[in-house]
Formats: C-alpha cells, structure tokens, sequence
C-alpha cells in the first residue's frame, strides 16, 4: 500500500501504510494539533483515513481488533 501518515517520535519517524488498495478521500487533519487522539480513541477520533476501497475483498485479508492483539502478545 501507500504512505497515507507519518509518525513522528521522539527518537524517530515511521511511515504508515495504507492496508488497502483505493483512493484516500479524508485526511484527519485532526490529529495534528492532537496527535495522542491516535492513542487513546483508535476507533473514533483517531482514524487516520478514509478511504474509497478500490478492491474490497481485501478487506477479508485483515485482522480484527481482537486478532490483532493476540498477534501483538504472541510478538512480545
């Protein structure tokens, strides 16, 4: 996918790719004067796209919320 964000630390900046084909139609341009809001309401305030979905059985290819952790704690 494409670069849709760049996040920026203390010690480094990572890009953040889009997980998905399409066309980016909203930037949050939000979460630059708030950028913790990514943080603490990932599934509000904290989205960083919106995106027109240019091949949506890619969609079955993504992990849930749920999978996604256990993915993280198997990680650590």
């Amino acid at each position: 996918g494409d670069v849709i964000a760049t996040i920026e630390a203390v010690k480094t900046v990572a890009d953040v790719y889009s997980p998905i084909s399409g066309e980016v139609l909203e930037v949050n341009e939000d979460l630059t004067n708030a950028p913790d809001t990514l943080n603490k309401d990932p599934y509000g305030g904290g989205w960083l796209a919106k995106i027109k979905i240019e091949n949506p059985s890619e969609i079955d290819e993504l992990l849930g919320p749920e999978d996604y952790e256990k993915l993280i704690k198997e990680e650590e």
